[in-house]
């Protein structure tokens, strides 16, 4: 190894070094510790500055595994999907289930495995799909860096970036790797991805720069000091993609459901089996006679028929089609809940740049400062105010505005003035944030000093030097000469437009150079630029951020939904507060300076709900805002695109990125708008007022479904008497009240608004109907056994004349079971609409085939029972349907409040 490479490099910046904690270095040497590395000497500065990496050292580097190459997910890993929706109590039921059945050969009664399958396949796709969407796109954002090596300049991968290596940024570059600046010269770094703050920030020999900032202007060379998984921006990222479950209230209800007969499971199914082996005699008969089989099917049975499975897959199935619904609208569904979220959300945290704002700057108005121009209010009417400036004035904007190394500020002068000066400019001055001004001159500048009065040319109009630049700059370097009346008046109104929040700059103008033949003599000390005297203010000119054109609508539309709006951004709180108030927030003053934001927890709540609007927000306090807003009770949205809003977007119980922002903040947040237009939200949540209000009319359904199902196992074992269905009938049951209605009723247009508790409303519903489903069952059982000659006998056909089989009473209880579940779906699907009527009717029919058709009758193993039976079958149903009438119209009228359509 060359002596270069061994000379290590004293701590130059900062004293303190390693105990400050904030030096790049002391990041190097942490960075280092962590992937278990000793201190490793690296190249001076001066010599990285000239040299970069020697091959040796890259080689060296990279056998130590210490290249940039980042975590590759840009997505939900396909485990955590698949244990999403595959890790369930209720498939752990089902799983148990279908082995039992599997063992006995009974591959029939496998139907009830369909939902739950099926459930996991819809789920698993739609997300799969939309994490290969994010990977693609994710894909397309990778530009290739350029690195100094062995005194040559290399076109390099991002992941080929090694610890140390000099890298060259230019104007447009994303800064790949964290490091400290070696030079500089104008470097501009756009930070607003990393801490929200819109304006740029110079870097100057020494200052630290973070992966995921963006160069705006100016060039430099950067010493890479961390990389990969080390980075600031990748740390970020890291904490915020931990697996955290997205609070969706219908599959929570699904896993209360769940828990509560997990935990009543094992006594029911014991009880379960024990009765359904009574039911042929006892045990020692059921052994001996081989008749376990059936106690376990029916047993099986029993236990599938309690798992409201198919209020599981109807879930899924309503999620996926609002998620498919929304993709054509470029709306990107990572987890299939956040749909049913939006629904519920009554707070929206939104960040301002890249949210609120297209994230670029726009030109306001101006304001002509001439002397001729009379005193008055600052009112910036737009771009047709260039007619009101001198020409020459304009001639020189549409310059700066054209300007290849113009800033995102200059840059938006393009569009208001676009008629250059014919001649050439013979000197320039780039902008920097150090400066902070421009300039450009146009003619040679005088070799001898011309006086205060100038000596512009005939016929020039842009002759002599123009700066465009801060006010708190140019306007005290205009000159001892001007009238103090006439610089308090422009001090004003400077003043009176940066308190609106908008971006400020005076074009001024002189005749006079800096030095004899140069109008911006250099200085000794560095690249920079003296400013020539005698400047005379011209115009006054005013930018602001691009509010999104969709902007307002939407904020207004959540407003007249009851949705409270929240503004945090790491920018300045009296831009923030502008940019609200032209979305149509009412803010008085500036935004609530996040600095000062109270440690207490109850005196934070206290800000929380006197401000909207907050400024200087750091990424961790925008996270505690998220969390402190709902541990309060709020169910809170956050929208955001860089990296700073990362950590706030995966607390919020719905986290929505933007399609342009960062690939860490799309891929830790639940939904992705990939148009980046904010008009999408109010698609969402129509959506996903669809989803909660049918899903909660069928979970009065399949919870009714499953409430009887509990009793029927209880109480038929109880009595020790035979479950009255196979496996297969109860499936076919499921999909004639159940199953085939309930796909069409989920997709039913639905906007009532969300009200809070619908478990519990549903199960208001489902208990006492589940009663009168068991009642009718019992009931024609009874009769069966009473008055129908039904011996009990578990096998074979009737023994003796009047004598009715097990196969006729299984029949019947069809009958009467499917008779009072279409009641139930009558019920739930009022008001009755034409198509409606027609659904329920076609049930109806269908029981009539499934009983007649005699490859279905033998496939169900049905025999038509008696007359006798028959009828009572229908007659019980009957009176059971008066009976669910009267719970449904109280129910009804005991909610009316809950159901009223907005």
């Amino acid at each position: 190894m060359s002596m270069v490479e061994t000379t290590t490099e004293p701590a130059s910046h900062g004293a303190g070094f390693p105990d400050d904690p904030e030096h790049p270095d002391h990041q190097r040497h942490l960075h280092l510790h962590r992937r278990g590395h000793a201190p490793l000497p690296r190249p001076r500065d001066t010599v990285l500055t000239v040299h970069g990496l020697a091959p040796a050292a890259v080689a060296e580097r990279e056998e130590k595994g210490l290249v940039n190459r980042q975590p590759r997910d840009t997505s939900r890993s396909i485990w955590t999907i698949l244990r999403v929706h595959i890790l369930t109590l209720f498939n752990l039921a089902i799983a148990t289930c279908a082995v039992a059945i599997i063992v006995l050969g009974r591959w029939f009664d496998l139907v009830f495995c369909l939902a739950a399958v099926a459930n996991v396949v819809i789920g698993v796709i739609q997300e799969y799909s939309a994490k290969r969407k994010l990977d693609a796109i994710a894909l397309l954002h990778q530009d290739a860096a350029h690195v100094l090596r062995g005194g040559t300049e290399h076109a390099v991968r991002l992941e080929e970036i090694v610890l140390d290596d000099a890298v060259l940024l230019r104007r447009g570059d994303q800064v790949p790797a964290d490091g400290v600046v070696l030079s500089s010269d104008g470097l501009d770094i756009d930070e607003s991805l990393l801490t929200g703050e819109a304006d740029a920030v110079g870097k100057l020999p020494g200052d630290a720069v973070l992966s995921g900032s963006a160069v705006l202007s100016g060039t430099g060379l950067v010493r890479v000091t961390a990389v990969g998984p080390d980075s600031h921006a990748s740390r970020l990222a890291t904490e915020a993609r931990r697996f955290s479950k997205i609070p969706s209230e219908l599959r929570g209800a699904l896993d209360t459901v769940a828990t509560w007969l997990t935990i009543a499971l094992v006594p029911i199914a014991a009880l379960i089996i024990n009765g359904q082996v009574q039911a042929v005699g006892d045990w020692a008969r059921a052994l001996e006679q081989d008749a376990i089989e059936p106690a376990v099917v029916a047993s099986v049975a029993a236990i599938t028929s309690m798992i409201p499975q198919g209020l599981a897959l109807m879930t899924t199935i309503s999620f996926a089609v609002a998620a498919l619904k929304l993709a054509r609208q470029e709306v990107l569904i990572q987890e299939q809940p956040a749909v049913e979220i939006l629904a519920r959300v009554d707070t929206v945290c939104l960040d301002k740049t890249g949210t609120l704002t297209e994230g670029r700057i726009i030109f306001d108005g101006s304001t002509d400062l001439t002397s001729a121009a009379q005193p008055g209010p600052a009112g910036a009417a737009g771009p047709d105010d260039a007619a009101d400036l001198r020409s020459a004035g304009a001639l020189v904007l549409a310059w700066f505005g054209a300007d290849a190394n113009a800033n995102p500020t200059a840059l938006a002068l393009a569009e208001a003035y676009t008629t250059r000066p014919a001649a050439e400019p013979t000197e320039q001055v780039a902008f920097s944030s150090e400066r902070r001004w421009s300039a450009v001159a146009f003619g040679p500048a005088p070799l001898h000093d011309v006086g205060a009065t100038g000596g512009v040319p005939s016929g020039d109009a842009v002759h002599g030097a123009w700066v465009l630049g801060a006010p708190e700059v140019l306007l005290p370097a205009s000159g001892s000469g001007i009238d103090p009346e006439r610089r308090a008046h422009l001090e004003a109104l400077c003043d009176e437009t940066t308190s609106r929040g908008l971006r400020t700059m005076v074009l001024c103008r002189t005749t006079q150079p800096a030095g004899v033949g140069s109008w911006f003599e250099a200085t000794a000390t560095g690249p920079g630029r003296h400013l020539p005297p005698a400047l005379e203010a011209v115009a006054l000119l005013t930018f602001r951020e691009k509010v999104r054109d969709d902007a307002r609508e939407t904020l207004e539309y959540f407003r007249a939904q009851d949705v409270a709006l929240k503004v945090i951004s790491g920018d300045h709180p009296r831009t923030v507060a502008a940019v609200a108030r032209e979305v149509g927030m009412e803010v008085e003053g500036d935004g609530y300076d996040a600095r000062n934001l109270p440690a207490d927890p109850e005196e934070r709540r206290v800000v929380l709900q006197e401000h909207s609007v907050f400024g200087r927000v750091s990424p961790e306090q925008k996270k505690g805002m998220v969390s402190a807003l709902q541990q309060d009770g709020h169910v809170v949205a956050m929208t955001g695109d860089g990296i700073n809003d990362a950590l706030a977007l995966k607390t919020a119980d719905l986290g929505i990125a933007m399609g342009n922002g960062a690939p860490a903040t799309k891929a830790v947040s639940r939904m992705v708008l990939l148009d980046s237009r904010f008009s999408r939200l109010p698609s969402v949540l129509a959506e996903g007022r669809q989803v909660i209000a049918n899903m909660e009319q069928l979970a009065h359904m399949y919870l009714t479904k499953t409430a009887y199902a509990v009793l029927f196992g209880v109480v038929f074992s109880l009595l020790a008497w035979q479950y009255p269905l196979l496996p297969r009938q109860a499936s076919t049951v499921d999909f004639l009240m159940i199953g085939l209605p309930t796909f069409f009723l989920a997709l039913v247009p639905n906007q009532r608004r969300y009200v809070p508790g619908f478990l519990g409303r549903a199960l208001r519903f489902a208990i006492p109907s589940g009663l009168v489903i068991l009642a009718g069952l019992l009931a024609v059982n009874g009769y069966a056994r009473w008055f129908a000659g039904f011996s009990g006998e578990i096998t074979g056909p009737a023994s003796g004349v009047g004598e009715v089989s097990l196969q006729q009473v299984q029949t019947a209880s069809v009958i009467t079971l499917t008779l009072m579940g279409l009641w139930v779906l009558n019920l739930i699907s009022r008001p009755l609409t034409k198509w409606k009527l027609s659904l329920v009717a076609s049930m109806y029919a269908l029981l009539l085939l499934v009983l007649l058709i005699p490859a279905s009758r033998e496939f169900h193993q049905f025999e038509i029972p008696p007359a006798d039976l028959t009828l009572a079958a229908v007659a019980i149903g009957a009176v059971a349907c008066v009976l669910l009438e009267g719970i449904h119209q109280f129910h009804r009228r005991r909610h009316a409040a809950s159901a009223t359509s907005p």
